[in-house]
């Protein structure tokens, strides 16, 4: 780390607080929180009237930001969540030996693609791993949270809940570097699709329930195809991807066949404007995440 460290970081603090972003300290060369947790809270200062986390805690104010970061060099953190930012994050293949796997960067290009739009121009960084992070200014009314792997592998998300290290920090392995463009565009409309949570299914009662089950679950592909095939461009992919997601459970619950929930939503794309190609690669990719997470739900409450 340089000898002007602390200076370089304190400045890169306030430039992340003048743009409206919520930032706290990070332990010096690493991404972990520098705040005390609950255990050792002093119930003093900030946290007098309860203990306060980092996302409670983060702050635009200048005094706050020069008298933490008088103390040392700490990296930046920035908490999405108060912020009122989305930040997909692009990560690279941690095994060597899977080269030939694409990152996550060459797979959201991919999706930007298949969605009609080309990948998003606004602020990003450089992680010090080799990933991008990439800013986008979430939407008023909708609280998103963080994500792992919902919109592809290597593509995660972080919002409410989650934070970023700031460009400008330092870690063994790297720096994080500013790349390009000022300002967090805002959050694009088929990527707010995918991300946006689906709403969860009614409980359904005790006992033999195989009928009613079976119901809902026809109801509700019968829902999404309607969805699917009413889209419009440049919403297609979105579309399409989160019907196969929303759907994918019930083949997990063994109350709909793969092969119909497929054929019904393969041609609900195709009527929309899809080609084959396009259909197929999203029904998988959607489906196969949707079937093994929701496989793992069930076992993990089994």
């Amino acid at each position: 780390m340089t000898h002007d460290a602390p200076s370089t970081l304190l400045r890169a603090a306030l430039t992340a607080a003048a743009r409206g972003w919520h930032v706290f300290p990070l332990r010096p060369g690493t991404k972990r929180p520098a705040l005390h947790g609950e255990q050792s809270c002093p119930g003093t200062g900030p946290c007098a009237s309860g203990h306060r986390k980092w996302e409670q805690r983060a702050t635009t104010d200048p005094d706050r930001i020069r008298a933490a970061w008088s103390h040392s060099p700490f990296n930046v953190g920035i908490a999405t969540g108060p912020s009122g930012l989305l930040v997909v994050d692009l990560d690279v293949q941690k095994d060597k030996g899977s080269s030939d796997a694409p990152c996550g960067a060459a797979t959201f290009a991919a999706l930007c693609e298949r969605a009609g739009h080309p990948v998003p121009g606004t602020y990003r960084t450089r992680t010090a791993s080799g990933g991008e992070h990439l800013y986008f200014a979430a939407p008023d009314g909708i609280r998103l949270t963080n994500t792992a792997g919902t919109i592809a592998d290597l593509v995660d998300t972080r919002a409410w809940g989650g934070y970023v290290v700031g460009a400008g920090s330092e870690t063994p392995v790297g720096t994080y570097e500013a790349l390009c463009a000022p300002e967090a565009a805002p959050l694009p409309t088929w990527l707010q699709s995918v991300l946006r949570p689906t709403p969860k299914p009614s409980q359904a009662p005790s006992g033999p329930v195989t009928v009613q089950s079976r119901t809902y679950a026809d109801v509700a592909l019968a829902n999404e195809t309607r969805n699917v095939a009413a889209a419009q461009l440049g919403a297609r992919e979105a579309t399409l991807f989160r019907a196969a997601r929303a759907v994918g459970r019930f083949v997990a619950w063994g109350d709909l066949p793969r092969h119909t929930v497929e054929q019904a939503l393969q041609e609900a794309g195709e009527a929309a404007g899809l080609t084959v190609a396009e259909c197929r690669s999203t029904l998988r990719s959607a489906l196969n995440w949707s079937i093994a997470r929701n496989q793992r739900q069930r076992g993990a409450a089994a």
